[in-house]
């Protein structure tokens, strides 16, 4: 399909409106997993802030970087998809700036997994140097570089924008997507390259690490060893491919429209529960919930949590 064809079904894609009730259910559903996700999310910051064994560990400092990533994404995605029934057309100047929030936020959760299979990597293949080689200041510089990439696959599309747009768009209201505001055909292209680069750097370091991380656990005298390393594998795997799905999102859109206008609308908010919900709803459980020490002190806070409701309403 030709690219005046993507853009003719695109474009009638945004002019398409929902039914009422359709409208209503859709809104329902993404802000109580919204909700629901958040407040899972905040208690896990809530854990990490009261107990220091957590500062000290550079595993925990990733987890808890992605938690807060995952919370502003969450609320930003949301958000606009909320806007988007509501008012259809926001300010250009405040869809940047949301948009902006929510592309370096969706960018930085792979590269938060990839450093955490890093440090995985590390802690299993190189036990004696995992002190020496993650330190809590290599940590947060790395940490750093994150948001330094993702910048560098926006700001310039900000830049470009402001170059090349006349000042009255930002005066006008648009329907609120990042190929409506960044829609110079170099944005576009570099967007695309960015993901190519990054859908491939991501790739090779999680098989790299995992691979790695399986062979020395099936090297070991531990069956339990191996079973554990290979269910690590798959889950981590599953929870990095969610979040891997963003980087295909224009090339699903090439799929997405063949579909009638209609159908297209319908299969795109299923695409966007998979790749803007789901891995933000498996992220608590993958790497909060199943380690054995966060778990520990989590349990404390929803026990107490269960006790003082239980209090109020005897």
């Amino acid at each position: 399909m030709n690219s005046s064809s993507l853009n003719f079904t695109v474009s009638s894609s945004l002019t398409y409106r929902d039914s009422p009730s359709s409208a209503v259910a859709k809104n329902v559903i993404i802000v109580a997993l919204g909700i629901t996700i958040n407040y899972i999310n905040g208690t896990l910051i809530h854990t990490f802030r009261k107990h220091q064994i957590f500062y000290m560990n550079p595993r925990y400092i990733l987890f808890i970087h992605l938690v807060v990533n995952d919370m502003i994404q969450l609320t930003t995605s949301i958000s606009l998809f909320v806007f988007s029934y509501i008012f259809y057309r926001i300010s250009t100047s405040f869809c940047c700036f949301i948009v902006t929030f929510a592309v370096f936020t969706t960018v930085n959760s792979p590269l938060n997994l990839a450093l955490m299979a890093v440090e995985c990597y590390i802690a299993v293949c190189f036990p004696l140097r995992h002190a020496e080689l993650c330190t809590i200041k290599r940590t947060y510089f790395l940490i750093g570089c994150i948001w330094g990439l993702s910048a560098a696959t926006v700001l310039p599309d900000i830049a470009l924008i402001l170059a090349t747009e006349p000042l009255w768009l930002f005066n006008s209201t648009v329907f609120c997507d990042r190929d409506t505001v960044f829609r110079h055909p170099i944005s576009i292209k570099k967007r695309d390259v960015s993901y190519i680069i990054f859908l491939s750097g991501v790739w090779l370091t999680l098989l790299f690490t995992y691979l790695r991380i399986f062979c020395a656990a099936h090297a070991s005298n531990s069956a339990d060893g191996r079973a554990k390393a290979r269910n690590t594998i798959l889950i981590h795997g599953f929870q990095l491919l969610l979040c891997m799905l963003t980087y295909v999102t224009p090339l699903a859109k090439m799929f997405l429209v063949f579909l009638p206008i209609a159908q297209y609308v319908q299969a795109y908010f299923f695409w966007y529960i998979l790749i803007q919900i789901l891995p933000r709803l498996v992220s608590p459980i993958v790497y909060g919930v199943r380690d054995s020490t966060f778990r520990q002190y989590l349990k404390k806070y929803l026990l107490c949590s269960i006790g003082e409701v239980n209090k109020l309403h005897p």
